[in-house]
């Protein structure tokens, strides 16, 4: 079994700072972060960028300032999100891409967020792992139910993607699969072979899916974009608390965690 990858999603498009006070906003904010996420144990930080007013960006120069003050403290894979916030148009969430990230998220499929639907056409989806197959971007295949794991391996099987993919459960959304260890195991039966997964619960699921991934062989991704609370009731301190108590987690079950340039080996990151 490979040394576990923790990915820390510091700050989400939804998160707000009412939330949860402790949420990184501005680039400086966001640095620090994940520099104590790295210091914690992880080696990805999948990002969102906010503007001046806190409000969600797919602003180029907020993705390029945050990327070098994070680049400048420490050694972590940095993964652009693609998603945006809902209903955001996805020329404006393709263009991160220019700057050339290690990794990207690729959502494969729309679903419904509270009132809304994050929309992700099989047109825009197929233009955006263009571009990151164009730009030797690893994607990382976000996937919400079963028909989105069955879309992102025929993106595999027909090119578009380059195996082995990566792909990541994310567990515990209102209207997609919970995170029950039997929806994990079956998400992961139907894995072409050699792909690499990676699993983020939400809300109270982030600590139910962690250990589960943890002793499968998986990967595990914590953090304020997924849920702001340490346990019921009880505000987490910071990103690199939940962080923490996913690697203790790891050592406890006698898995070792993977430093950034581990993590690009598992993945197959140049």
């Amino acid at each position: 079994m490979s040394k576990l990858i923790i990915t820390a999603a510091i700050t989400g498009a939804e998160t707000t700072k009412t939330m949860n006070p402790a949420l990184p906003c501005s680039p400086e904010e966001q640095a620090q972060a994940a520099f104590e996420c790295w210091q914690a144990g992880a080696s990805i930080v999948h990002l969102h960028v906010r503007d001046s007013a806190g409000k969600p960006s797919q602003s180029l120069e907020l993705f390029e300032k945050v990327s070098k003050l994070i680049r400048a403290k420490c050694d972590l894979i940095l993964q652009f999100s693609t998603g945006g916030a809902v209903g955001t148009p996805v020329s404006e969430r393709i263009a991160p891409l220019k700057l050339k990230p290690e990794m990207a998220s690729l959502n494969a499929g729309s679903i419904n967020f509270g009132d809304e639907v994050f929309e992700n056409l099989p047109k825009d989806i197929a233009a955006l792992a263009a571009e990151m197959k164009k730009l030797n971007i690893k994607p990382e295949i976000e996937v919400y139910d079963l028909g989105m794991l069955e879309y992102g391996v025929s993106l595999v099987t027909s090119g578009l993607v380059n195996a082995p993919a990566h792909f990541q459960f994310v567990m515990g959304t209102k209207h997609g699969l919970s995170g029950s260890p039997e929806n994990m195991f079956y998400l992961k039966s139907k894995l072409p072979p050699g792909c690499t997964f990676a699993v983020a619960g939400v809300g109270r699921h982030q600590l139910q899916v962690a250990p589960l991934a943890i002793v499968s062989g998986g990967h595990v991704r914590v953090g304020f974009e997924d849920n702001v609370y340490f346990s019921k009731g009880v505000l987490a301190k910071s990103n690199a608390q939940l962080v923490g108590r996913v690697k203790e987690l790891s050592l406890l079950l006698q898995r070792e965690v993977a430093t950034a340039a581990e993590a690009r080996g598992i993945l197959g990151i140049a």
